[in-house]
């Protein structure tokens, strides 16, 4: 996998606010325009991309994030900032922060709702995390965004959004792997799949929650397609790991960072460091670009440090 400095942004200028710099990963999917692939196919293969955010845990309180209230604002506003704006966005799980009260739970997804209804992007997709949705199995999440599991196609791409948190057990189940099943056996070999999910479908660091139980069944369905790549998020860090041809690319939270698997013997957020108030902190561009074989992933901080 090549990693280089990204120097300029051309097209993706972000306001200060934002910052310049950035990393850029080249997936393992290959084959986004496939050699036989007609001038019908072409057209419906369009040049796109997408901005991902994910972990913003509104209703977070405490020393990780003193500027927790404003952190989730501050990359609504950026992403507006950006010259071009994307063909949409994905929140990838943990809108929220827990909450055992009910009643409190509805009024953060409310609030989180009000807040993201700024970006100037009207395709906006969301899935739950776990800290949205395991103490009710997602009741209240679907009151708000619908349904935690679903497909939608953009632009010649298919995409499979995973509920892996609703059930406390931390599994997809049999259900919902049924319907992943059936919704695959209607794409082509070599379909250009893209999944999100919240939890890792493989085994990270199960010891730290960062695993799904059945995560293996998922990715074994997957992997009878040729052009897979998994987005999620929950680990609040950056980390790219390939199953088989299959690039898994886990994105940084909006709320603070954690440590690197296994780093230390409790998962604890990373410190806040007030001369790097942003330290660690980002959201992601993905772009599919039809003349290349592969997709292009910018990192981007929430703030230049």
């Amino acid at each position: 996998m090549e990693k280089k400095v990204k120097e300029t942004i051309n097209r993706r200028d972000f306001i200060k606010l934002a910052g310049l710099g950035g990393v850029i990963f080249a997936s393992g999917l290959s084959g986004y325009v496939s050699a036989g692939a007609t001038k019908q196919d072409a057209s419906e293969l369009e040049d796109f991309y997408f901005v991902q955010l994910s972990d913003t845990h509104w209703g977070f309180e405490g020393a990780p994030n003193p500027d927790a209230k404003n952190t989730l604002k501050k990359a609504i506003v950026a992403v507006n900032a950006l010259e071009q704006q994307p063909d949409f966005i994905v929140f990838t799980g943990d809108l929220t922060h827990t909450t055992d009260d009910p009643i409190e739970r509805r009024k953060r997804l409310a609030e989180f709702k009000t807040i993201v209804s700024e970006l100037k992007v009207n395709n906006i997709r969301f899935m739950p995390g776990e800290h949205d949705a395991s103490l009710d199995y997602g009741a209240a999440f679907m009151e708000f965004f619908g349904e935690t599991h679903y497909t939608f196609d953009h632009k010649g791409v298919h995409f499979i959004v995973l509920d892996n948190v609703s059930d406390p057990a931390a599994k997809i189940g049999d259900e919902q792997l049924a319907w992943l099943a059936a919704d695959l056996q209607k794409q082509p070999a070599d379909a250009k799949i893209v999944v999100f999910t919240h939890r890792p479908l493989f085994d990270l660091y199960p010891q730290w929650d960062w695993a799904t139980k059945d995560g293996a069944k998922a990715i074994d369905l997957l992997l009878t397609h040729s052009n897979v790549t998994v987005f999620y998020g929950h680990i609040h860090q950056e980390n790219h790991h390939m199953t088989g041809h299959i690039a898994h690319h886990s994105a940084k939270s909006l709320i603070f960072p954690l440590p690197t698997p296994g780093s230390q013997p409790k998962r604890m957020p990373v410190p806040w460091d007030a001369t790097q108030p942003y330290h660690g902190l980002g959201f992601r561009e993905v772009e599919a670009e039809l003349q290349k074989d592969k997709y292009e992933i910018t990192e981007f901080p929430v703030q230049k440090g």
